[in-house]
This record gives structure tokens, C-alpha cells and sequence, in this order.
């Protein structure tokens, strides 16, 4: 078995603390051995990222994006490579496995590519003789902490546009995706990226806090659970010099109107509960379905639902893997209990497979189907309203018109993703402006977001895109620079620039 460590100030570090093991989900096979970082090794890393930083932020935006373009084309040649060994570790069956290395050579294109562009804007003074103008700098050194169900294709969310802005970056992958972050770091130092610059430290929650605790971490940019990044939030809220941007979960919802093509609404469903076993941050969760409808999308949605193929993961006829592990497998179960003892009406439950469902080589696997259910809107149901992070799908009726259908859907304390299917644009505009969501979709499923667009959301979802151009606020500061080219000084709004003695 390969044992990795960390990888800090450009070397690979055995790490201060004890090993943990990275193991398939769909078989348990053992994949690696790996430090579990702890404080010493985190502050190691942070001190090599501050070292760096000024001889980093001193190379021009086109030579930091020279570093990720060789990353770029990396990603592209080991693209099936790759796509199979996301779908190993993290149990995402193989074409979103691959689809996961696109997405982030996608998204280094986008920041090595935004190098070359317009930095910054001009502004017009009121006073003729001088110019005005936005610059934008690194805030310094940036922490990362990103999840395993997309383990590739969010770091790079992250680290790129860090990178090419001329920040150093500290980063800790989820532990139950090591072996992706192996990978990644090994891409950087075949770079040759000057030391410090990118340093990796693998491990759990207390190397993560270790990152938000550390004051010479200027920013921390956080995709996970909505319980992790509201504490990340607390601790550095308010603390002068530092600042967050986090994308965490969601009861996302789709609706279902009287007016939708069912062709589309039942796919849509589908996809966006189903996808990734459930484990998006944009996964649907509650279906929310006109009266009208709901008799045939229930019963198309419930015949693909009992039938849909869970299986290995590297397997193409496979459309769900497993669950990525044991303690995601007990939540689902949790809440399907809940959901019966709330007194839902149980339409599907999959919940233990049956053996000749489970792959072969799988029996340790941690595998589980479907469970839908129907229930009327009630605020008190907490299962409608709390996240599972799992193939667990509500099915709630509503009569009326959008109106009724976009209250249920904000009625949850989250607001990240959400869809609605009708033909009506009238629906789809209402729809539009007042579903409390940050990504929203029209006729489509809620996921699939693509990168040149900014990825977050509002209420307990999160604050501050961390993607695309929206990523550049979280990660550097904006100073406004007035030159006066006048041998006199001429002030703005009238103010006087006379200088006035007794005398």
C-alpha cells in the first residue's frame, strides 16, 4: 500500500501526526495510506504560504497563469485516468467522474485565461486634470477547504483564481478524498511553482480548524456542510484583515406547475435527486407539484425511482453509486425514519437493497437506493425542511398558483439551488424573481452549474461565490487611485484647497 504525506514549502512532508487510509465506497478496497495533518503542519504550511507570498504577488498575472496552464493541459491528457479514479475514491459513477476533471480544467482555463483580460475599471473624475482608476491586490494568503464530492473540480474552483490574482495558497481536501488531493498537489509541483506558493495538508475537521484559526490566513474559502461553515463564519466574523466566502448545503426544491411538459419535469426530478447518489449541495430533495399533475409525475417519477440503476460506479450502465460512507448511510436511514414516523406516505423505498442489487466485490460497500415519499406541506415536518445529503426525495402537492408553490419553496432555511418546469413564462418569470435561491433553472434540472457563472447561495446556503469572477472579491482587495497630473491641487464636490494663514 502507497503511503503520501503532505506537500509543504515545494517539498512532501511525512507529517507530525498519525495515517488514515482512503478506501473505495463501492468495495472498500484500500486506495492509500495518508498523514493526517495536524496544527504543527498546518502552521508549517501557513508560514511557507507567507513567505512566498510577496515574491508570488511580484511576477505579473501572465506568469503566475503560466503555472495552472500546465496544469490545464494535464487535466485534459489524463482526463479518463483521472474520471476513474474520482469514481473510485468518491463513489460518483464514471461519467460524472470525468465529468468532475472537466469542470476543473474548465475552470483553470477560465483563470489562466482571465490573466490576459481587463484588470479593473477607469472612472472619470470631476476634475479634468486628474485620473482615477480601481486596482486590484491579493489579500495574501488564501485557505482552502473543500468536500469529497467533487474533489477535483472544486479545489480548482478555489486555488485557481487565488493563484493567478497573486495569493499563496494553504489547502486541505475532505479525508474522505485524499488520493484526488494527492494528485492535484503532485500536478502543481510538476509545475515547478516556486516553493510555498501551493502547499497541501491532508487530514480531518482539527487541520481544517487549524486553517481558520490561523491569523496569517487572510482569507478562507469553505465548500461544505452548512454546520462546518457557519462555525468557520463565527470565528472569523469580525476579526480585522480577514474574511470568508462559503458554499454549504441546501433543501433545494424543483416545482412542478400545472402548466410543465412532464417529459421535462419527470427527467428534471430525476437527475436532480438522483445524480451523485443525492450528494450535491444542489440535489433536490422536495418536489413540489401541482395538484393538477400530480397524479402522472408521481407515478412516472415513482416508476423510474424503483427501478433506477444502482451499481458500480465504473460501470456505465450504472446511474447511482454508493454513498460515500458509513456515516452518510446512517443520516439517510435517520431521516427516512423520521419521515415515516412524521406519517408520510412511503412511495419507494430502497433504502436496503436487495443482494442481487449489489455490485459484485461490494458486499462492504455502502449501498442504498431511493427512498420517496408524499406528504402535505406542513412547517412543522422536519424532514421536509432539514438536509440529508442523500437520495431522500419528498414529493408535496400544492393547489393554487405560483404564488403558493414559490412560499413552499422558501420555506426553508436554506436558499442554494432550485428549478421550476412550466410552459408558462409568465411562472417562470415569477419564478425568477422571488425564489430565495442563488442558482436557479428554468425546464432544466437544479444542477449542473456551469463555471463562468458565480456558485453560491443566500440565507444558510452561504455568502460569497466561490467561483469564477465572483471568486476575485473573496480573494483580493480594491484600493481607488487618483493621480493628479496638474501642478496645482484642485479638489472635488467644491472644496477648497486654499491654504489659509492669519497672516
Amino acid at each position: 500500500m502507497a503511503s503520501y504525506g503532505h506537500y509543504i514549502d515545494g517539498e512532501w512532508r511525512a507529517g507530525t501526526g498519525e495515517t488514515f487510509e482512503s478506501r473505495s465506497p463501492a468495495t472498500r478496497e484500500v486506495l492509500g495510506e495518508f498523514a493526517r495533518g495536524t496544527p504543527a503542519d498546518v502552521r508549517e504550511a501557513v508560514a511557507a504560504a507567507r513567505d512566498a507570498q510577496s515574491g508570488w504577488r511580484d511576477l505579473s498575472y501572465v506568469e503566475r497563469a503560466e503555472y495552472l496552464w500546465e496544469i490545464y493541459h494535464e487535466l485534459r491528457d489524463r482526463h479518463e485516468e483521472l474520471g476513474r479514479i474520482v469514481s473510485r475514491e468518491c463513489g460518483k459513477e464514471i461519467s460524472e467522474g470525468k465529468a468532475d476533471v472537466t469542470e476543473a480544467w474548465h475552470m483553470v482555463e477560465w483563470a489562466a485565461g482571465n490573466a490576459r483580460h481587463p484588470h479593473g475599471d477607469v472612472v472619470p473624475s470631476e476634475i479634468a486634470s486628474k485620473d482615477a482608476y480601481m486596482r486590484r491586490k491579493p489579500k495574501g494568503v488564501v485557505g482552502c477547504i473543500t468536500p469529497w464530492n467533487f474533489p477535483v473540480a472544486i479545489p480548482f474552483w478555489h486555488m485557481a483564481i487565488a493563484l493567478v490574482e497573486g495569493n499563496t495558497v494553504v489547502w486541505k481536501p475532505a479525508e474522505q478524498t485524499p488520493y484526488c488531493g494527492q494528485i492535484v498537489a503532485e500536478m502543481f509541483d510538476d509545475t515547478g511553482i516556486p516553493d510555498g506558493v501551493f502547499n497541501l495538508v491532508q487530514g480531518y475537521g482539527d487541520a481544517g480548524n487549524a486553517i481558520v484559526e490561523d491569523d496569517d490566513v487572510d482569507t478562507v474559502l469553505f465548500t461544505g456542510s452548512a454546520e462546518v461553515g457557519h462555525s468557520i463564519a463565527e470565528k472569523i466574523a469580525g476579526v480585522p484583515g480577514r474574511d470568508v466566502a462559503l458554499e454549504m448545503g441546501g433543501k433545494n426544491a424543483i416545482v412542478v406547475t400545472e402548466h410543465a411538459d412532464l417529459d421535462i419535469a419527470v427527467h428534471a426530478a430525476v437527475m436532480s435527486s438522483f445524480k451523485t447518489t443525492g450528494q450535491r449541495c444542489v440535489s433536490s430533495e422536495r418536489l413540489i407539484v401541482h395538484e393538477d399533475v400530480l397524479d402522472e409525475f408521481r407515478e412516472r417519477f415513482v416508476d423510474l425511482a424503483a427501478d433506477v440503476a444502482v451499481g458500480d460506479p465504473l460501470s456505465e450502465e450504472t446511474f447511482m453509486g454508493p454513498l460515500v460512507d458509513s456515516d452518510q448511510v446512517e443520516k439517510f436511514g435517520e431521516y427516512n425514519a423520521l419521515a415515516r414516523d412524521e406519517g408520510v406516505e412511503v412511495l419507494v423505498d430502497r433504502e436496503e437493497l436487495a443482494p442481487e442489487e449489489i455490485p459484485e466485490g461490494g458486499d462492504e460497500g455502502f449501498w442504498v437506493g431511493p427512498f420517496v415519499y408524499q406528504t402535505d406541506y406542513d412547517p412543522e415536518t422536519r424532514c421536509i425542511h432539514e438536509e440529508v445529503f442523500g437520495p431522500h426525495v419528498a414529493i408535496i402537492p400544492y393547489s393554487g398558483g405560483i404564488e403558493r408553490a414559490v412560499e413552499i419553496h422558501n420555506a426553508v432555511d436554506y436558499g442554494l439551488a432550485g428549478a421550476v418546469v412550466s410552459e408558462d413564462y409568465r411562472q417562470l418569470n415569477y419564478y425568477r424573481d422571488r425564489a430565495e435561491v442563488g442558482l436557479s433553472y428554468g425546464n432544466l434540472p437544479c444542477i449542473g452549474a456551469e463555471i463562468q457563472l458565480p456558485f453560491g447561495g443566500v440565507k444558510k446556503s452561504g455568502s460569497g461565490p466561490a467561483s469564477a469572477r465572483e471568486s476575485i472579491e473573496a480573494v483580493t482587495e480594491r484600493t481607488a487611485w487618483t493621480l493628479n497630473n496638474s501642478p496645482e491641487i484642485e479638489m472635488a464636490q467644491g472644496l477648497s484647497a486654499d491654504i489659509k494663514t492669519e497672516d
